[in-house]
């Protein structure tokens, strides 16, 4: 299986700041079981609580949105280079920053290729949508801090977890959630909209525990699965 895998940032750190290195090496002894299994990973990395505080830094010291962008983008890769410390000879040897040497990073095989943040204005949910599309991906795999998607915002009484979804419900459902730098967080209307116009199918689960990646690929119930109707 071809796949791709945004690990969200904020699964990487604790509450205080710190890096959970014990959950980047089970990520990583996920992913080369996978690997080993004859899968084949691209995998994007968010900026997490590290990229929110240097935003909101920067926010209040008059920086722009664009540059506020920037910073995000700069420390989900930094994200991805621990990811790819991790992984040792199994990750391709570079950071991707743009989407024609993804192309060419995947054309070599037998490596994970790994990314971060691209351009401003783009999540790094939006950029693993995008990369799904881009390799013609088999499914789309999100491991967020949330069981899947709600109905409503999971902190209110009575939010139901969403077993699937078709991508007009999680539009309008998701329609709420804030468009700046460091404010993406399940999924923002560009990831929506390419998920959309590819039909890729998509798996948004609980990343908290790494194993979940693995019942993920076996395809066993987990998580919130995106459907897409077929209308003619």
């Amino acid at each position: 299986m071809r796949a791709v895998l945004k690990i969200g940032g904020s699964l990487l750190y604790n509450e205080d700041g710190q890096v959970r290195i014990d959950r980047l090496r089970e990520y990583a002894d996920s992913i080369k079981s996978l690997v080993k299994a004859g899968h084949s990973l691209v995998v994007v990395v968010g900026g997490g609580k590290p990229a929110r505080i240097f935003i909101s830094a920067a926010r209040e010291l008059g920086a722009s949105e664009a540059q506020c962008d920037w910073l995000g983008i700069k420390l989900a890769r930094n994200n991805a280079e621990l990811l790819c410390a991790a992984l040792g000879d199994l990750a391709y040897p570079k950071i991707i920053d743009d989407f024609d040497e993804l192309e060419v990073a995947m054309n070599l095989g037998g490596k994970v290729v790994l990314l971060g943040g691209m351009i401003p204005g783009q999540s790094t949910n939006a950029v693993a949508a995008a990369s799904a599309e881009l390799i013609d991906a088999d499914i789309l795999f999100n491991a967020t801090n949330v069981d899947g998607v709600y109905d409503r915002n999971p902190e209110e009484k009575g939010a139901k977890k969403l077993d699937s979804i078709d991508v007009a419900q999680l539009r309008t459902i998701l329609s709420s959630e804030g468009t700046r730098a460091g404010e993406y967080n399940l999924f923002d209307p560009v990831a929506i909209g390419i998920v959309e116009r590819s039909k890729i199918p998509t798996v948004i689960f609980n990343g908290n525990n790494p194993q979940n990646l693995a019942k993920a690929f076996n395809n066993e119930k987990i998580g919130t699965t995106i459907v897409h109707t077929t209308n003619k």
